[in-house]
């Protein structure tokens, strides 16, 4: 339903696992107001430049709006039949195997419930499994071999009370910004405190860092084996805690022997004074929490990893204890309430284990199934394997797009064009994923669909609805439990909503537990509707007279003896590169946008911080290939090639480039990064390493570059490198190519979508540098704008897509817009930096020279940094750059 305006709805953000909660008010003109909530206990208020521009993403625009059936409009009836009938056939003439889903972290517990209820519990196969596989797998492996159970132990109130935090593989700053406004706050108040960063690259969550540990890549675990050798020797082992709540501790640091400082640090590529220092920084320090997220498991080695750092918590007692324990911080606003459900091919419902006869019993009865899968399932990368090679043959995907995300991406999307029969259940009409759909179903999207997420410290929030799902689109479990009674199970499937299944998955992780597995919300089995309705954040373990909120201080594993387990790990840092491929890649993500983009690639706002696809090379390495700063730069490895934009910074290792992962096919031309990505996985885990890929790139010989503003989506399509963002009025897009141009006045005409045909240009042409800047306008408003260069295009791009918004009457303003800079009265803002006020490096950068010499100066000044926060580590290094300048003059 949509609220009455002004009513405010309080619901949860649908970015990261942060679980942050928001305030949402429609206004009476169908906008809406998007505020933190003060009173939900993960962000209290807090929002970063994602979750504060919600509002910007929720129109319809780029919605599918009815099922279709090849590609033509078909009634819902019609469309759900279909998937019914060709799942039952593939069924009965291939066997349950022959049928799959790829759910995501995007669904709401409800929807993942029902899709795991019906997979495991009716179809009898466990051929279901998440986009979550790609992000937190290991962490589930390395939980499930320590701990007996997927169980995070703290909470986010551990990062405050924390004397050391470690961030090993995170850049919190950028992929998790309330945490890190909570950490720099608390650091703030505490200067004490110390914060430790591991990672390849020297993010932006260095800024917050005491020390910073470049690692080599896949080197963790060597660097924890040698921390729990280290603790050993200190005598800072916590004995009586390994006696009475462990097993293996031995095996673990026998693992370990021969890993002195010396030999860390030659493996790790560290040097020796950097590895000690960290070393004694954790033995000194009780209050230690280690954070861990995608450099730890995205890995061919990330289960190992993650339990390299559990056996370093578990050796000193610090765990389940304030500010103390490992801590895995999730990517997507609902990894965990999947897992919490099955979501993952190798587990059962309720944190149950799917290779348990016992559990299987139990889910079986409770569920009254027919047929009850009972071997794991296939994991993301062998299920698409099994596509291709035809083992598949019905798959539904749902709120994912693996032909972007997955590893070795273009032999997924081969698989999908041969797969027999595709479901695609989304909110979007252009992916590309959806492309390969037989049929597309129309799925209600965050704002329109009710139900519980579940975060990184496991607290379970309502997503509560505030608008009216637009056209036809139905919520995602709404959706499975139609197919589920056209397949002959409706008894089972006879929701009504999903306060119903909510009351169902509540009972059924109470059935027969007694505290013998770790997640229960038995105190909630039997809510009531308008309980469920009305329900407040709360944390897992949640019975009946009983309060948690850390786990295993007191030991209480959920092992068969009750103990936890160290696990002996075999460092070592897998070397992935040779003659023909030697460079690392590293893929990751950026601070204002969110997976494949569908939805924040819909914001102007978002999208100025950031507007292309980048790498980031050390400066060593352009001078040594020939590419220089603004270049495009061709990457590419055994499996695929991509185009993107240099970034030469010193903040990248020397041998490596960071691509993100964002880029589509619909917002650029080669940018598909995990298409480099070879389809290897962690043994234990089945995650993919999307982190340490060899590949070798060059310098693109470019014959022009260009950037243009349509007011229109223009066309692009016949560039070699092409890379198009939303505006404010209209269209950005930046433009090279390896063949001479044509007349720019033409290559304007011919980009622009649809113009009318008294089109009025002005030009600027110096044949002898090879400039070109071409506008078109009909009346006073701009339609389009192109600049040409040989080199990298220098205009003021804040300016000129600020004038796709203005008139133009004067004969001034338009000469300005072919120039590409306003005049001196009115100075260039430069590279968006604040995306929350719009404020440029530039403005900064002045503000800096002229007096502003911090962080909260250049606040007061700018209001930069005031709001979400993301962007302070920016502002601090262009305040520390533009010091000694000011002191110059």
């Amino acid at each position: 339903m949509r609220h009455e305006a002004g009513t405010a709805t309080k619901t949860t953000c649908p970015y990261c696992g942060v679980g942050c909660g928001i305030i949402a008010t429609p206004r009476p003109n169908g906008s809406v107001s998007i505020e933190g909530d003060p009173e939900h206990p993960a962000n209290f208020g807090r929002l970063c430049s994602k979750g504060s521009a919600l509002a910007e993403t929720l129109g319809t625009d780029e919605r599918l709006l009815y099922p279709q059936i090849g590609g033509r409009r078909a009634a819902w009836d019609e469309a759900l039949d279909l998937v019914a009938d060709r799942f039952s056939a593939a069924i009965a003439e291939h066997g349950p195997d022959s049928v799959a889903f790829y759910v995501s972290g995007q669904l709401l517990t409800e929807d993942y419930y029902v899709a795991n209820k019906l997979m495991k519990g009716f179809i009898g196969s466990a051929n279901i499994d998440t986009n979550s596989r790609l992000c937190m797998a290991s962490s589930v492996a390395g939980h499930r071999r320590a701990f007996g159970s997927d169980t995070v132990p703290g909470i986010y109130e551990d990062l405050e009370l924390a004397d050391l935090v470690v961030l090993v593989g995170s850049n919190l700053a950028w992929c998790h910004p309330v945490l890190y406004q909570r950490l720099a706050a608390a650091k703030e108040k505490r200067p004490e405190m110390k914060v430790v960063l591991i990672d390849p690259r020297r993010t932006m969550t260095a800024d917050l860092a005491d020390l910073h540990l470049a690692i080599a890549p896949d080197g963790d675990g060597v660097l924890f084996a040698g921390l729990l050798l280290y603790l050993a020797n200190s005598d800072a082992i916590a004995n009586g805690y390994i006696e009475q709540h462990t097993n293996g501790f031995k095996q673990a640091l026998d693992a370990a022997r021969g890993l002195d400082i010396a030999r860390v640090a030659q493996e790790t590529g560290l040097p020796a004074q950097q590895v000690e220092a960290f070393y004694r920084l954790f033995a000194a320090r009780e209050r230690t929490v280690t954070v861990y997220s995608q450099g730890v498991n995205q890995s061919a080695l990330g289960t190992d990893k993650v339990n390299a750092i559990i056996n370093c918590h578990l050796a000193t007692g610090r765990i389940g204890r304030p500010g103390m324990g490992p801590f895995s911080v999730t990517g997507q606003p609902n990894a965990m309430g999947g897992r919490e459900v099955g979501g993952l091919a190798n587990m059962l419902a309720a944190h149950m284990d799917l290779e348990n006869a016992a559990h299987r019993a139990l889910v079986q009865r409770f569920w009254r199934s027919p047929r009850m899968a009972d071997r794991p399932g296939l994991k993301a990368v062998e299920m698409f394997k099994a596509v291709a090679d035809g083992r598949i043959r019905a798959l539904w995907i749902m709120a994912t797009n693996p032909v972007d995300s997955l590893p070795d991406a273009d032999a997924v999307a081969a698989a999908l064009r041969d797969c027999p029969f595709v479901v695609v259940s989304d909110i979007a009409s252009a992916t590309d994923t959806l492309r390969h759909a037989h049929v597309t179903l129309p799925s209600a999207g965050w704002g329109e669909k009710d139900g519980t997420v579940t975060n990184s410290e496991r607290r379970i929030s309502r997503q509560r609805a505030f608008l009216q799902p637009p056209g036809e689109a139905r919520p995602d479990w709404w959706q499975i439990a139609q197919v589920a009674q056209r397949m002959g199970f409706a008894d089972a499937f006879s929701y009504a909503g999903p306060a119903d299944i909510f009351r169902e998955h509540a009972a059924l992780s109470a059935c027969e537990n007694e505290g013998t597995r770790d997640f229960d919300i038995g105190l909630h089995a039997g809510i009531e509707a308008a309980d469920y309705a009305m329900m407040r954040p709360f944390q897992w373990p949640a019975r009946e007279g009983e309060e948690v909120s850390r786990l295993f201080a007191a030991g209480g594993f959920y092992t068969p003896d009750r103990r936890a387990r160290f696990v002996a790990v075999s460092p070592r840092r897998r070397q992935v590169c040779d003659t023909r491929y030697p460079m690392v890649l590293n893929t990751g993500r950026v601070r204002d946008h969110w997976h494949t983009m569908t939805r924040t690639g819909k914001s102007a706002r978002l999208s100025a911080h950031l507007a292309e696809p980048y790498g980031e090379l050390h400066p060593a390495d352009a001078q040594r290939l020939g590419v220089g700063e603004a270049e495009i730069v061709h990457v590419e490895s055994p499996h695929g090639a991509v185009l993107v934009r240099a970034l030469v910074s010193p903040r990248q290792q020397q041998g490596s480039i960071f691509v993100p992962m964002h880029w589509t096919d619909q917002f650029c031309a080669r940018g598909r990064v995990d298409a480099l990505v070879p389809a290897l996985t962690d043994p234990v885990s089945g995650q993919p390493a999307l982190k340490n890929v060899a590949v070798r790139f060059s310098r693109f010989a470019a014959a022009w570059y260009g950037f243009a503003v349509a007011a229109e989506r223009p066309r692009a399509e016949d560039f070699d490198y092409w890379a198009l963002a939303r505006c404010v009025g209209g269209w950005r897009l930046e433009l090279a190519h390896g063949a001479p141009h044509d007349a720019p006045e033409a290559l304007l005409r011919n980009m622009m979508a649809s113009h009318p045909p008294n089109l009025e240009f002005i030009a600027f042409h110096d044949e002898r540098r090879g400039t070109h800047r071409v506008a078109a306008f009909a009346g006073t408003r701009l339609l389009g704008a192109l600049y040409l260069s040989r080199t990298p295009v220098a205009v003021s791009r804040g300016f000129v897509v600020e004038q796709l918004a203005r008139a133009h009457a004067e004969a001034r303003s338009r000469f300005r817009v072919v120039a590409g800079r306003a005049g001196a009265d009115r100075p260039d803002p430069g590279a968006t930096v604040c995306s929350c006020f719009g404020v440029g490096a530039n403005q900064i950068a002045a503000a800096a020279r002229a007096g502003c010499n911090s962080v909260a100066a250049i606040g007061e000044a700018l209001q930069a940094g005031t709001n979400c926060g993301s962007c302070r580590a920016e502002i601090r290094q262009i305040v520390e750059a533009a010091r000694p300048a000011a002191a110059a003059e």
